[in-house]
C-alpha cells in the first residue's frame, strides 16, 4: 500500500537525533559518486516571487522526486514560503511507497545539515550564536544547532525588528543591531531571502564558522566578498556554481564538499574562518524522505 503522509505524519517520527548523522551519510555518499541526481531544476514563474523547483535523486537505499515551490512573495502571510511534495520509490523494483508533504522535511533537513557541518568545522567550545532572519529557518536552527553546540547565548536580528523581539522572546534570545549581533560569535546562521549582501566579513570573529542557508538565486546574496574569501564549504560543487550567488558573484574558491568533510577527505583547520553555502540537494530530501518511511512502517508493525 503506497502511504500519504501529512506534515502532521512526518512530524511524528522525525527527529534530529536521526537526522543530523543521516545527513552526514547521504552527503558523503553523494561526494563519493554513490548518488545519481542532476542540478535543482528552477521554473521561474515570476521573477523574485514565484518559483516551482524538480529534483530528483537516485541512491543505494532510496530514489524518488520532490517538487518544490519556493514562493518569496507569501513571507509574512499565512502561507509558508517554500511548500513541498516528495514522491518515494524502492529503488531495486521501482515500486512506489509513499508521498509525503515536503514542507517540515525542507525545513528539518536543511537545518540538520547545518548542524552536521557545524559539528566538524564550528569552534570548540562554541557558545555564542547568531541568527539572522527570525523565520522558519532560524527556529529550526536553533533547535538543530543544539544538538552539537551548548550555547550560554543565542542572539536574533532581522530586518524587521518586531519579528526579531517576538522571536527573541519566545525562544529565549537576545535581539540586537546586525553589527554587534555578528561581532564575537562563534557561530552564525544566515536566513533570508536578501538580494544584496548584508553581512560583512570584517565583523567577524577569526575562527567563527558560517551557515548561510538562505537567498537561493544566483543573483542573489547574504554575504560580502570578505566573508566569502574564507575557507568556503558547499553542499554540491555543481549546484552551488549554478544557484548560489553568494559563490558566483564572489568568484569565491571552494574548498571541499560537506560530504568530504564527513568522509574524513578535507578538513579546514579549526581556527580557519568557516563557510558553509548551502543550497538544499535532492538526496537531502529524498533520504530524509526513506528515514521517514521506515520510521512510520516500523511504529505501525510494532503497535
Amino acid at each position: 500500500m503506497i502511504l500519504t503522509l501529512s506534515d502532521t505524519d512526518v512530524a511524528k517520527v522525525l527527529n534530529y537525533e536521526q537526522l543530523i548523522p543521516e545527513m552526514e551519510r547521504a552527503l558523503s555518499a553523494f561526494s563519493a559518486g554513490r548518488v545519481i541526481q542532476p542540478v535543482r531544476n528552477m521554473l521561474t514563474i515570476e521573477e523574485e516571487m514565484r518559483f516551482l523547483g524538480i529534483m530528483p535523486a537516485v541512491a543505494e537505499d532510496a530514489m524518488g522526486a520532490k517538487l518544490v515551490c519556493f514562493f518569496p512573495k507569501n513571507a509574512g502571510s499565512k502561507q509558508p514560503t517554500h511548500l513541498a511534495m516528495i514522491m518515494l520509490f524502492q529503488p531495486d523494483t521501482g515500486e512506489p511507497l509513499a508521498f509525503l508533504d515536503g514542507r517540515l522535511i525542507t525545513e528539518m533537513r536543511t537545518a540538520a545539515v547545518s548542524a552536521a557541518v557545524t559539528k566538524y568545522l564550528a569552534p570548540n567550545d562554541s557558545r555564542v550564536l547568531t541568527l539572522l532572519g527570525s523565520g522558519v529557518q532560524a527556529q529550526a536552527h536553533l533547535q538543530a544547532l543544539r544538538h552539537v553546540c551548548q550555547f550560554d547565548e543565542v542572539r536574533v536580528w532581522s530586518r524587521t525588528s518586531d519579528h526579531a523581539e517576538r522571536f527573541a522572546a519566545l525562544h529565549g534570545a537576545k535581539a540586537m543591531d546586525l553589527e554587534t549581533a555578528v561581532r564575537g560569535a562563534d557561530v552564525v546562521v544566515t536566513a533570508t531571502n536578501a538580494l544584496e549582501p548584508f553581512l560583512k566579513g570584517e565583523w567577524l570573529k577569526r575562527g567563527a564558522h558560517i551557515n548561510a542557508v538562505g537567498s537561493p538565486r544566483p543573483t542573489w546574496r547574504e554575504l560580502d566578498d570578505v566573508a566569502m574569501r574564507n575557507t568556503l564549504i558547499v553542499d554540491s560543487r555543481e549546484a552551488a556554481l549554478k544557484e548560489a550567488g553568494d559563490v558566483i558573484l564572489s568568484k569565491a574558491a571552494i574548498f571541499a564538499e560537506a560530504g568530504e568533510v564527513f568522509a574524513g577527505l578535507k578538513s579546514p583547520q579549526r581556527s580557519a574562518t568557516t563557510v558553509f553555502k548551502s543550497v538544499g540537494i535532492a538526496i537531502e530530501d529524498i533520504a530524509t524522505a526513506r528515514l521517514v518511511y521506515d520510521n512510520v512502517r516500523s511504529k505501525r508493525l510494532t503497535a
